[in-house]
């Protein structure tokens, strides 16, 4: 299936039913009075977060949804029935946001949750909602109110713990392919990556993260060149980030670290958060350097490139150390997982408090 990570999309939340003028009509009741019911309300517009799905294609195909509008009021005291709700189905991490004026409207960050997107409008009142001791026979009703209609933008950023950055062709598609159950197009030329992969990683029972490729960036990508811009969004609400460099580039006036320059620049044009987050420095392609000229290899790349993180060897189409990076990807998540759950810390001034009361 095309991944889809953008859609626009008009929904329209059904108008209340029109309230209605009647009268009692029995025999042998002249007077009987007013007995016109109220309109129904018009259905509602919710969103709903589903795990199974990882795409917004079915908007791209089905841009107009809208809701069930509310019956009219009926005489002998009948009240109209409530339009019908719709539920749209998104995948988990879709932002929603209005399409007119960019503001951001609900975020389905949990699978499972639902908001309301458009409100049905409130069905009109019947004459019999104006009986009184002083208005006995009333001939006022009220239309219903319209429902909401908005334009909205959909944008899907996956949630992932773990992002892939590197140039085309640094091997980060065989990466995830080797660690994870994805199975992205592994090809040797640059761009076969052309939309973002997303794979589980499983260390052992219960222990798991998830981890997203994304197309290779170039030089310029900011500001728009080559294809990884349009999918920086998916990095963004990762845990960390791994920068893949191939250090055995088939064009020998390539320099590794110029590309790996260029890639941290492009990133911190984009995305000042994203720069920020941590990063860690992968090598990979080891296995087509001579061994003994690696250590050498690897030790003037991290001095020129001036790196003071954790740099992690590896050869992602022979796994040769791939087990202790997926480990050591695991205990950093793990921990940032357990940070984030904690408790708030209690101020120890009131530390007492609810024991007392």
């Amino acid at each position: 299936m095309k991944f889809v990570d953008e859609a626009f999309i008009d929904i329209a939340a059904g108008d209340g039913g029109n309230g209605c003028v009647s009268f009692r009509h029995e025999k042998y009741k002249e007077f009987g009075g007013p007995d016109g019911g109220d309109g129904g309300r018009g259905g509602h517009v919710f969103a709903v977060a589903d795990p199974n799905l990882n795409t917004l294609v079915d908007f791209r195909f089905s841009r107009r949804h809208e809701a069930k509008r509310g019956e009219h009021g009926k005489g002998s005291d009948m009240f109209g029935a409530a339009g019908s709700d719709i539920t749209l189905k998104m995948p988990v991490g879709t932002i929603i946001s209005d399409a007119n004026t960019g503001e951001l409207l609900y975020e389905l960050l949990t699978p499972g949750e639902v908001v309301t997107i458009a409100k049905g409008g409130d069905g009109g009142f019947g004459n019999l909602r104006f009986k009184s001791a002083i208005n006995r026979a009333p001939r006022q009703k009220t239309p219903g109110w319209p429902g909401e209609r908005k334009n909205l933008k959909l944008e899907l950023k996956v949630l992932a713990d773990v992002g892939l950055l590197g140039m085309p062709n640094a091997g980060k598609s065989t990466f995830i392919a080797a660690v994870s159950n994805a199975r992205p197009k592994i090809a040797d030329y640059p761009f076969t990556t052309l939309h973002p992969n997303l794979g589980v990683v499983r260390v052992g029972p219960e222990q798991s993260f998830v981890v997203a490729d994304i197309p290779g960036l170039i030089e310029g990508a900011s500001e728009g060149a080559g294809l990884g811009h349009q999918f920086l969004r998916h990095l963004q609400r990762t845990r960390l980030l791994l920068h893949v460099v191939d250090m055995a580039p088939f064009d020998d006036a390539i320099d590794p670290v110029a590309q790996a320059k260029a890639i941290v620049a492009e990133l911190k044009k984009y995305d000042a958060q994203l720069y920020e987050k941590p990063r860690w420095l992968v090598l990979n392609k080891l296995d087509m350097v001579p061994a003994e000229e690696r250590a050498a290899r690897v030790k003037d790349f991290v001095k020129r490139f001036k790196w003071k993180g954790p740099v992690f060897e590896i050869s992602a189409l022979t796994r040769e150390g791939c087990d202790p990076l997926v480990k050591a990807i695991y205990q950093h998540v793990h921990a940032q997982q357990l940070a984030q759950n904690a408790p708030a810390e209690i101020d120890p001034r009131f530390a007492g408090q609810d024991s007392q009361g």
